[in-house]
């Protein structure tokens, strides 16, 4: 099966993968480019060579070890093994494909084609809350970026049917900011429904960028297309997989 890209309209080489096209087996069925899963390492890298080929066959994969916080490594050359833990990446530098990992977590892709400068966002709650979308334009700005040139685009993530959230955790963003309580709608007693794509593009347009667009597909849901973690928790499966975001800039 060919390797599935979906894209949105950013002007340079880009795209949000999901499982169609690898060659893992089991749980982990399709193309899974985590090194956090269980699957096998060569069939991962397999696919994350697939992944980089679909999107932008020239450039060299870079990727950080992910960890839900507003932390952006600038980046200039290939990174070794031993990535940093982050959780965007920006380069003004051409060849170089910037790679995101997500499984439900909001995957978004930035580009300021004027000034040549790129960037790539991991924004699940906690990333977002804490202000991961605004540290990515910002570092994409010393880079010599403008916000009012930057296009965003934000792929597959879990969506508000899809995901049921407790009372304490709404309690957090509301005290953070009342305005957030939009992003929240009921459900069973105690429980809401997050919309974290609605609540990542409010930011991007507080942040100051104009050129937003949204994929709505909802990683939960798309069992076929997407991994999602909540979907393989609530199957009782030991194992999941996750899937590429890329962008890069042309040679």
């Amino acid at each position: 099966m060919k390797v599935e890209v979906n894209k949105a309209a950013l002007p340079v080489p880009h795209g949000f993968l999901g499982r169609r096209g690898g060659v893992s087996q089991g749980l982990c069925w399709g193309l899974n480019v985590g090194l956090g899963s269980g699957d096998d390492p060569v069939a991962i890298h397999e696919n994350r060579r697939l992944a980089v080929e679909a999107v932008a066959p020239s450039a060299q994969l870079v990727t950080v070890y992910q960890v839900h916080s507003a932390s952006v490594v600038p980046v200039t050359a290939p990174l070794d093994d031993a990535r940093p833990h982050a959780d965007a990446l920006v380069t003004d530098r051409p060849g170089l494909a910037l790679g995101i990992l997500t499984a439900d977590c909001v995957p978004i892709l930035f580009a300021d084609e004027a000034a040549g400068v790129i960037g790539a966002a991991h924004a699940g709650w906690k990333g977002a809350l804490g202000g991961v979308i605004e540290a990515t334009v910002e570092a994409m700005e010393k880079l010599g970026a403008h916000r009012e040139n930057i296009q965003a685009a934000v792929g597959p993530a879990i969506a508000r049917k899809s995901y049921e959230v407790d009372e304490a955790f709404f309690l957090r963003f509301a005290e953070a900011d009342e305005a957030n309580e939009r992003f929240f709608s009921g459900g069973r007693p105690d429980h809401y429904q997050f919309d974290l794509e609605g609540y990542a593009l409010a930011r991007l347009a507080a942040a100051g960028l104009t050129r937003i667009e949204a994929l709505g597909l909802d990683t939960y849901s798309n069992l076929d297309r997407f991994f999602s973690f909540r979907r393989a928790t609530h199957l009782g499966e030991p194992d999941y997989g996750r899937q590429f975001s890329l962008i890069a800039l042309p040679d």
